[in-house]
């Protein structure tokens, strides 16, 4: 078991695979697309999912699940989140039972409201680790300054995978909240499209800091109730990945949030990429979150009437903005 398999030949995932390889471990980078993984091998780009980056000669490719995983000693999970249990049920009979599996997708599963980390225990059996924080693949894959949260329940595991993963321009830091890290990674992107839709709207600096503001309130209330630590939230995982989803022009849910505010329909702008937006999906989960664990998230509500429901983006501001008044603390 020498090597490393990464599933999901998007653009974080060829990044992650990228970074790897020049480090010489022995990657193989498993992609849903045949085309992708024969181009990968082939030429060494992904011009679908990471245009004009040229990747390590020595990173291997494959269309075939088997091949990737029956080796790897470490699995890295980068399938959006409402398809990683089906292609870990499928993989799960491959994966050697000493494998570590390292979650790097941000989300929650629709129905059953849970995240990724728990999809893959439930489904493997094996020891996992999940990986987070401010990195849009762009800038890692150009080798500009990224630091990120490796997190997992055994101190040993984590300063293995915090030595696998670092390099000179990618700093990882070690925690040990699992629950917090992903919960974080997976609630920002709701936020960000809502801080989207207010710069759509033209609304400003100031309500953009507002929405950030309350944005990691909603997070960190929901986090507590569910038993994450309330410090994740003033992390890397948390704050970090926030600002910079909600900021960012490369973050795919931020262009989604601008989009809406400009008037265009949520189905003409998915279709205009083949990228996922985790926030869409993960706006449905949020909102049934916090109905079930009874925690008040204006904006997350919000972000769900206007995508499940069509509501005006400049109503669902006026509500917010007009809500009771109320203590900050």
């Amino acid at each position: 078991m020498s090597y490393i398999s990464v599933i999901g030949a998007g653009s974080w995932g060829t990044t992650l695979a990228g970074l790897l390889a020049e480090k010489n471990y022995d990657v193989s980078l498993w992609s849903h697309e045949k085309e992708v993984a024969e181009e990968i091998q082939n030429s060494r780009t992904n011009s679908t999912y990471l245009p004009q980056a040229v990747l390590p000669a020595c990173l291997k490719a494959t269309h075939d699940l088997e091949e990737s995983v029956k080796k790897a000693r470490y699995v890295l999970n980068v399938v959006p989140t409402q398809f990683t249990r089906s292609v870990f049920s499928e993989a799960a009979r491959f994966i050697h039972r000493e494998a570590v599996i390292v979650s790097a997708s941000k989300g929650i599963e629709h129905g059953t409201l849970l995240t990724v980390s728990s999809i893959l225990a439930e489904i493997t059996g094996r020891q996992i680790a999940v990986l987070s924080g401010p990195s849009f693949a762009r800038e890692v894959i150009n080798r500009l300054p990224t630091a990120v949260t490796m997190a997992t329940h055994n101190p040993e595991t984590a300063l293995l995978l915090q030595e696998i993963f670092n390099t000179g321009y990618f700093r990882v830091y070690t925690h040990t909240d699992m629950l917090g890290v992903e919960l974080g990674g997976a609630l920002k992107n709701v936020i960000a499209i809502a801080s989207g839709i207010c710069d759509g709207l033209g609304l400003g600096h100031n309500a953009r800091a507002a929405l950030i503001t309350r944005g990691i309130a909603e997070m960190t209330r929901l986090g507590e109730r569910m038993g994450a630590d309330k410090r994740t939230f003033s992390g890397l995982s948390g704050i970090g990945d926030l600002v910079l989803t909600c900021t960012g022009p490369l973050s795919r849910n931020y262009s989604v949030g601008v989009n809406l505010g400009k008037g265009k329909k949520l189905q003409e702008i998915l279709s205009a990429t083949k990228s996922v937006a985790e926030g869409v999906a993960t706006s449905l989960s949020a909102y049934e979150l916090s109905s079930k664990f009874g925690v008040e998230m204006p904006i997350v509500e919000q972000v769900h009437e206007v995508i499940y429901r069509e509501k005006d983006p400049a109503e669902a501001v006026y509500l917010l903005m007009n809500r009771a008044l109320r203590p900050e603390f």
